[in-house]
């Protein structure tokens, strides 16, 4: 049963073996190993792939080409062009902007009674299901039929697993029926899914899965796979202590967008409603990640 796959973090940086080592000479600039290390790590996680993997050496090039042409640039006195200097100092500030907003994510108080708030309204997302499941595939379903099986139609898929429900309800063992009769790669484990929440199965399968009883076997449930015996083994809600550390970090970004409109209403700020036109109707206030 494909489950969601959680995004990947961003790669750790190795230390470098000898920090002091120059690895790059640009002209007069000496880059060491700790240096080029640093500079890796302001980029995003996937140019941090390449840059510390396959692209190690074209990332060098490159850095060997900005650095030239920059320092060409200063020898050549661009920097003093009016419309050069006002971009650079605009791109400063864009950079120093970044900075404070997430200085102020990783500083800003989160508290007790917002985290609270944010668990009794999100009470849905913090379900978690334990349950095992016997898949009969359909013809045409997007994995490959098992070698030496016959290719079910969806009556006969449909007939096969209402037929091993009847089993079940006579008293044969779930997981042994999963080793013998599941299509589904968790056959081996019994038909074992593990622990999984909402948004990491197919609708279908979860809708019945969450309705599920605990310790009931469901009816055959269709999904583009084929059909689906379900044994719910638990359900259960994350506690509040659980799940804290993982709400704290999301409310984190809308705390600190509160901070910069209070940086916003404490400056003298005036816009030409002639020249960008009227400004937008505020948005409804919310705390947390729209669901």
């Amino acid at each position: 049963m494909p489950k969601f796959q959680a995004p990947t973090a961003p790669p750790a940086a190795v230390a470098p073996a000898d920090p002091n080592k120059v690895v790059l000479t640009i002209g007069d600039e000496k880059i060491t190993e700790a240096q080029y290390d640093e500079l890796l790590s302001s980029l995003p996680a996937q140019y941090q792939t390449m840059a510390r993997g396959p692209a190690k050496r074209a990332f060098a090039e490159q850095l060997v080409q900005v650095k030239l042409l920059a320092q060409q640039a200063e020898k050549d006195k661009l920097a003093d062009d009016p419309k050069v200097r006002d971009e650079i100092a605009f791109q400063r500030e864009n950079l120093l902007a970044g900075v404070m907003f997430q200085h102020l994510q990783d500083t800003v108080k989160v508290t007790d009674a917002e985290i609270q708030k944010y668990y009794d309204e999100h009470k849905a997302d913090y379900e978690v299901v334990k349950a095992r499941h016997i898949l009969v595939r359909v013809k045409g379903a997007p994995m490959p039929a098992a070698p030496g099986k016959p290719e079910l139609t969806d009556a006969e898929a449909l007939a096969k697993a209402e037929a091993i429900r009847k089993r079940i309800e006579a008293g044969e063992d779930f997981a042994t029926l999963a080793k013998t009769e599941s299509d589904d790669g968790s056959s081996s484990q019994g038909g074992e899914l593990g622990e999984f929440k909402k948004g990491m199965m197919v609708p279908p399968f979860e809708k019945a899965a969450f309705a599920a009883k605990v310790g009931e076997v469901t009816e055959p449930v269709k999904t583009p796979f084929g059909y689906h015996l379900i044994k719910v083994e638990s359900h259960d809600t994350k506690p509040l202590a659980e799940v804290r550390a993982d709400i704290e970090k999301k409310l984190r970004p809308e705390v600190a967008r509160e901070e910069v409109t209070a940086l916003r209403k404490n400056a003298t700020v005036v816009v030409d409603d002639s020249f960008f036109g009227p400004a937008a109707p505020p948005a409804a206030p919310s705390l947390g990640p729209a669901h």
